[in-house]
């Protein structure tokens, strides 16, 4: 686990791309969802709700009047039902306290209690160790 997790890794939507299964498992990792587009997976790229964010003027989705769209609640809807979490729920704590103390909060949240490792939300595996995780979620 990074020492800092840095504020481009937080996504429009509420997604901590840190704790993103793509991001630790590949030897190249992307800069995350407000960096740029190199090692990205093509469907981050082409992200609408990324792109509706920016078109807006908005680095983050709760910023619109809007918040939470149809899209933001079935991202929702699906990441609740799939990982057991809630990037409105995120989005609502970068709000209120921003950026850089929800990364600080996230840092203990995700980090292998056994190698110190980042544990991926999506597939509960350790980026360092490998070990698994999801019992503890």
């Amino acid at each position: 686990m990074p020492p800092v997790i840095p504020d481009y890794l937080f996504a429009p939507c509420g997604m901590n791309c840190m704790v993103c299964y793509v991001h630790l498992k590949v030897k190249k990792p992307c800069n995350g969802c407000l960096g740029d587009d190199l090692h990205k997976p093509e469907r981050c790229k082409t992200c609408q709700i990324k792109d509706c964010a920016h078109q807006k003027g908005y680095a983050y989705c709760f910023e619109c009047v809007d918040f939470p769209c149809k899209p933001i609640k079935n991202l929702e809807k699906s990441y609740n039902q799939r990982y057991n979490a809630s990037l409105v729920d995120n989005s609502l704590q970068v709000k209120m306290k921003g950026v850089a103390a929800f990364q600080v909060q996230e840092l203990s949240k995700w980090a292998c209690k056994k190698c110190s490792g980042v544990i991926s939300l999506h597939d509960h595996q350790c980026s360092e160790c490998h070990e698994n995780h999801a019992a503890e979620s």
